[in-house]
């Protein structure tokens, strides 16, 4: 049973995206709500099109469902604080996709731009290309085992993707932009 965050962070996750997913990031309605994502987490902001907001979508929806800056490291690049959740866990810990079945309030981080990227090199470096989603379900379909995410500035909108599991209910890695890592909520 997820925590009562892992619980708290799903619902405003998928608030966000019942709010805004028929949005683009050009539309007022989202530019605002990313420009309030940008200034409540690590403020600075300068543009909804011109400067990637996925980060602070996930470190605003981690802040909002009740996580400090002690807890998480709040930040504009997911490297950063996955970095961060992989050496110094504290509400949230980050493990290798072989080591932790993702549930609902982790978030599940991927390489992006064709990077290939793994769990020790997201260990070691602190700055590198990569995307990251909150889980907000897992399920069965009629393709498998998968969770289901929301992400933001992702095609330039607030989107849910399915992440395939295998048999185990572990990440299936795949070939473009694999996954890096899954941080698993301790909250």
């Amino acid at each position: 049973m997820p925590s009562t965050f892992a619980q708290q962070l799903a619902i405003v996750a998928t608030g966000q995206h019942a709010q805004f997913q028929f949005f683009n990031e050009q539309d007022p309605e989202l530019c605002d709500q990313i420009k309030r994502y940008t200034n409540e987490t690590v403020g600075g902001f300068r543009s909804c099109t011109d400067v990637p907001w996925s980060a602070v979508f996930v470190s605003w929806c981690v802040k909002q469902a009740g996580a400090t800056a002690d807890e998480f490291k709040f930040a504009a690049a997911h490297s950063v604080f996955v970095h961060d959740a992989i050496n110094h866990p504290r509400a949230f810990q980050g493990l290798d996709i072989t080591a932790h079945s993702p549930q609902i309030g982790d978030i599940i981080q991927q390489n992006r731009g064709g990077t290939s990227h793994d769990f020790a090199f997201a260990k070691a470096q602190q700055s590198y290309p990569s995307h990251s989603a909150i889980v907000v379900r897992t399920g069965i379909d009629s393709a498998g085992p998968f969770a289901l995410t929301i992400g933001g500035n992702e095609s330039d909108a607030i989107r849910q993707s399915r992440v395939a599991l295998n048999a185990n209910a572990m990440i299936r890695q795949r070939s473009v932009n694999p996954y890096i890592c899954v941080l698993k909520c301790r909250k």
